[in-house]
């Protein structure tokens, strides 16, 4: 009973907390014991409220942990969150005490081993090579002679002056830095702005735009190249319209921006070597081209030379030639003055042996023929009679209608006397009077009972249409006492049919 009672009375004696009371009290212990926790888990249900603030969650295979990260530090956070990234979140254990919940405040995540990060850059790759950023069809061709190249590394680090001593070496260039972090927070942003701001650049500002971009690290661990496989700088590797080398780490470490540039250098002292060809050997390729060229123009004229040579060597009987030629052209000069000296002397000779006569004498014979037509027109002209043959045409145009009239009313009056006898003779006048034309099934006129046989289709045409008929039985042969048809008239008359 001592027992049984004691519970009851411990309980009288137990303080009685409010709500917040307790809330507080629980908020307190907890971030008192959990100041600074490091948690390992896979990142579900990722959300970037508007407010700047991340929440997201931390599981494993038993257990959830809601997870925050206030806008303040956000930016900071060393990574950018994913849903199925595995991490390693850095903070302090709190509570909400509005839904009753506790979860960490995360202020720094790192991804937890190289095979989660393995795994992240898998996924990755496969998410921006579906949407074409590593085509080969994306790649441009690199500048055989660049006037300018623009580097987007670290300035204090061995790389930059590997690359500057290289380029020094093979074919001195001009070149522009700019300087980044090629590790750690904040250095995937600076090299996107970094190949972007080279873009941005006007071909003819004060500043050259360069013709070649060479983005290059030196070797590390996968983590330590982690920036170069940041979605934001990949975009910004394929979307540059400069060409663009990728030179980061060594020969076997790989990153996402070897796919998405124009070439892969192994190093950086690699790409140097692609940027620029070595002078020393374009020397020699131009003075072996010139040695070509001179060559090639000595045979030339040496031929050339021959042939003129050749040439001249036929030329020796040109001046024969033009002697000969002015011979004859002298020959010829003197024929044809001769010529026309006789030509003249025999046209003076046939003019003074012709008598040209008088134009006076030439127009008096000319009158007297004029004088004698007219006399000769005088006599005739009365035999002519033109004026009662001029009144007879009068008379015969006021007659001309008249006759016309009476020509087409003759022609009329015969058109409607032949119509009346053709119409006269036409069978279907007969039709008219009752009698029938008998054709067969071809519609010719049947013009003896004995082509007609039972079952024959006839068409039997009227005065006032046609009618159809079938033979039932054929026609018997005419008895011998049957008298002949009686003829009409003369014997003359023809068949109507």
């Amino acid at each position: 009973m001592d027992e049984i009672d004691a519970t009851p009375n411990l309980a009288a004696n137990a303080g009685i907390y409010s709500v917040s009371e307790l809330s507080v009290a629980l908020k307190r212990t907890l971030e008192e014991g959990f100041a600074f926790v490091r948690v390992r888990g896979e990142i579900s249900g990722f959300k970037r409220h508007a407010s700047g603030h991340l929440y997201f969650a931390l599981k494993d295979q038993e257990a959830v942990l809601d997870a925050v990260s206030w806008r303040g530090t956000a930016g900071r956070l060393g990574l950018a969150p994913e849903d199925g990234m595995e991490v390693i979140a850095t903070g302090r254990i709190t509570t909400y005490p509005g839904r009753s919940k506790y979860q960490i405040i995360v202020e720094r995540l790192e991804l937890a081993g190289a095979g989660a990060l393995l795994k992240l850059l898998e996924e990755r790759k496969k998410k921006l090579g579906a949407e074409g950023l590593f085509e080969p069809s994306r790649k441009k061709p690199l500048p055989y002679l660049p006037e300018v190249i623009g580097v987007v590394t670290s300035p204090t680090g061995a790389v930059i002056r590997d690359i500057l001593h290289r380029i020094a070496e093979r074919f001195p260039r001009h070149i522009l830095v700019w300087p980044v972090l090629v590790q750690g927070e904040g250095a995937a942003e600076q090299i996107a702005r970094a190949i972007e701001g080279f873009n941005a650049l006007p071909e003819h500002g004060p500043v050259p735009r360069p013709d070649l971009l060479i983005v290059a690290r030196g070797g590390g661990s996968l983590e330590d190249l982690w920036a170069f496989n940041e979605e934001i700088v990949v975009r910004a590797a394929a979307a540059s319209r400069i060409p663009l080398i990728s030179a980061v780490g060594h020969e076997t470490d790989t990153t996402l921006i070897d796919f998405a540039a124009d070439r892969r250098a192994p190093t950086p002292t690699a790409a140097a070597e692609m940027a620029v060809p070595v002078r020393a050997d374009i020397q020699r390729d131009v003075l072996a081209k010139e040695a070509r060229v001179v060559g090639a123009l000595d045979r030339l004229l040496r031929g050339r030379r021959e042939r003129v040579s050749s040439l001249a060597r036929g030329l020796n009987v040109v001046p024969g030639l033009v002697h000969h030629a002015g011979q004859r052209l002298d020959d010829r000069g003197e024929r044809l003055e001769t010529a026309l000296h006789a030509r003249l002397r025999r046209i003076d000779a046939r003019l003074s042996a012709t008598r040209v006569p008088h134009p006076r004498h030439v127009l008096a014979v000319k009158r007297g023929r004029l004088d004698g037509a007219a006399k000769r027109f005088a006599r005739v002209h009365p035999a002519l009679g033109l004026a009662p043959r001029a009144d007879a045409l009068a008379k015969l145009g006021l007659r001309l209608p008249d006759l016309f009239r009476l020509n087409l009313k003759r022609s009329q009056t015969r058109y409607e006397t032949a119509s009346r006898l053709l119409e006269s003779h036409s069978y279907r006048e007969v039709l008219r009077r009752g009698y029938v034309v008998v054709r067969d099934a071809k519609g010719k006129p049947v013009r003896a009972a004995a082509s007609i046989h039972a079952g024959d289709a006839l068409g039997l045409e009227f005065a006032d249409g046609m009618v159809g008929a079938t033979v039932n039985h054929a026609p018997s042969e005419p008895s011998p006492q049957a008298k002949p048809p009686r003829k009409s008239g003369d014997g003359r008359q023809g068949s109507l049919l």
